[in-house]
């Protein structure tokens, strides 16, 4: 189903704190992805009954200043993100994975759907196994 759900939304302050100190990240650029698998964490299953990931989508402040721009480049993120899912999800699957992941945009200026687009595929084949 290709549906973005608010099961799939990264909200805990708690594992988002988490996953930048503890977190491994990469580039596929336009975006910066930092992930943290949480299988060892207490209680992880709670958070993933229903599906191997949980997303959070940053765009700078600093960089794009009106919240005009940054709410449309992450609704770009999210829907290109919500039309590959299923890929990255099958991979997480075979490896038997789940994790919580953010996806920051890192591009100086606004960029075309198209490239977050490819940046959403780059970054699933370029995910660790």
């Amino acid at each position: 189903m290709q549906t973005f759900s608010r099961s799939e939304r990264l909200k805990s302050r708690k594992l988002i704190g988490r996953l930048f100190r503890e977190g491994n990240s990469y580039i596929a650029y336009p975006l910066r992805v930092v992930w943290l698998p949480v299988a060892e964490m207490d209680n992880a299953r709670a958070f993933f009954e229903e599906n191997r990931a949980q997303l959070a989508i940053s765009v700078p402040k600093r960089v794009f200043k009106t919240a005009v721009a940054r709410n449309r480049l992450k609704r770009q993120v999210r829907e290109a993100f919500r039309l590959h899912k299923h890929e990255f999800y099958e991979k997480l699957a075979a490896a038997d994975q789940r994790i919580v992941l953010m996806l920051v945009l890192v591009a100086k200026t606004e960029v075309a759907y198209s490239e977050i687009d490819a940046g959403v595929v780059k970054m699933i084949r370029k995910f660790p196994e």
